[in-house]
């Protein structure tokens, strides 16, 4: 009793605190409620992890060289590496780091050949940066197991659906008739508009948007500030200069395993779909037109733009800064570098810059050329001039 009574009183003054003295309980059960309606931190849950180098070897199907049983509880980048760190060893340009690292365990490829001893352990895998991505979503997967549950500063409708093991975070919306999949999460100030279907284990994080008939599938992940579904950009230009509104009367569709970036908009179709394909991947700010169809496995990296209409197909890579024109398609495997314009239809797969872009090996050459554009405009003048001066000679 001596002891409840003294938690019961730390409950109560911490209570007091945050929500005004004057506030009081008739006993420990009405302190503790009203500590769970303020969603007061008194013992706020730390994520751990702490995995030994057989363990990591064993998940990964790998080789430990050295200690075994040594454990790591952290990741951390291989020229930071600290004792209990977990580091990886991808790109040869590091390779220096790997003799002086005090990290605890280091993911290397089976095929890396050591040119000096190292003091920390090694787990040899087939690819160490497909490893480390499998050990990091591993880690990811044991934090978002934290949350769940409904809070009851949520605002769901009662005609929408929600199913098992979800969590709604606070002061998120679920629209009518919404059809929310299993192992979703909800964090807090998402919207979900009126006949939205979430696939499950689907994550969308804090501020999202998902407006209203927009399809969403299984294992996605759409970040903060993301608006899926807003209206396209279609106005038409009537006789005295202004400019009607045209409906968008469309949605949106994320297939399977579709990522979206922070503060990316991917707007309606005007009639039928805009799609997102299954293994898509689109990084922050980037802007997708109305009806745009980008196809499976293709990246989008930040502050591209792809315009109306326009097919990307499968297995793109898009750099960042890239502007698409309008109603255009693109064939499968083609490679656009950073700050590219493509304004006509690409129609072989290969690797393609510039602005209008073409042929990279072509942009290369050009660009040796008008580099040093300055000069030859010098050599050139200078060539004149004697020329001129010989014609007068003559």
């Amino acid at each position: 009793m001596l002891v409840i009574d003294i938690f019961s009183g730390y409950f109560i003054k911490k209570v007091q605190y945050k929500v005004g003295k004057n506030l009081t309980f008739n006993n420990f059960s009405s302190c503790l409620l009203s500590l769970y309606a303020f969603s007061l931190p008194l013992f706020p849950k730390q994520i751990f992890m702490e995995l030994t180098a057989s363990t990591i070897a064993e998940y990964l199907k790998g080789e430990v060289e050295g200690n075994a049983d040594i454990t790591v509880q952290t990741v951390a980048r291989i020229e930071q590496g600290k004792p209990g760190a977990l580091c990886f060893l991808a790109n040869p340009k590091y390779e220096k780091y790997l003799y002086t690292t005090k990290a605890s365990i280091v993911l290397i490829n089976k095929s890396f050949v050591l040119k000096e001893p190292v003091a920390c352990t090694l787990v040899r895998v087939e690819n160490a940066y497909e490893g480390i991505a499998a050990l990091l979503d591993l880690y990811q997967s044991m934090r978002s197991r934290e949350k769940k549950g409904r809070s009851w500063r949520a605002s769901i409708a009662w005609s929408a659906k929600v199913g098992r093991k979800a969590y709604i975070g606070p002061f998120a919306y679920v629209g009518k008739k919404a059809l929310i999949g299993n192992n979703v999460k909800l964090y807090p100030h998402v919207y979900i508009g009126d006949n939205v279907t979430i696939g499950d284990n689907t994550i969308i994080y804090a501020g999202a948007k998902i407006y209203q008939d927009c399809q969403v599938g299984a294992n996605c992940i759409v970040h903060a500030g993301a608006v899926i579904g807003a209206d396209g950009f279609g106005f038409a230009p009537t006789a005295d200069g202004s400019y009607k509104k045209i409906q968008q009367t469309g949605n949106v569709v994320l297939e399977d395993f579709v990522e979206v970036g922070a503060n990316t908009t991917i707007d309606r179709a005007t009639m039928g779909s805009t799609v997102i394909r299954q293994g898509v991947k689109v990084d922050n700010l980037v802007m997708l037109a109305h009806n745009v169809e980008i196809d499976q496995n293709t990246v989008i990296a930040a502050q591209a733009g792809i315009s109306g209409s326009t097919k990307v197909g499968k297995g793109c890579v898009i750099g960042g800064q890239v502007g698409f024109g309008g109603h255009i398609t693109i064939a499968d495997k083609v490679m656009v570098g950073a700050q590219s314009g493509i304004v006509t239809s690409i129609t072989e797969a290969g690797n393609y810059r510039g602005s209008p872009a073409f042929e990279f090996s072509k942009y290369q050459r050009c660009y040796a050329v008008f580099k040093n554009l300055p000069e030859l405009r010098s050599e050139v003048l200078e060539l004149k001039k004697k020329l001129s001066e010989l014609n007068k000679k003559e």
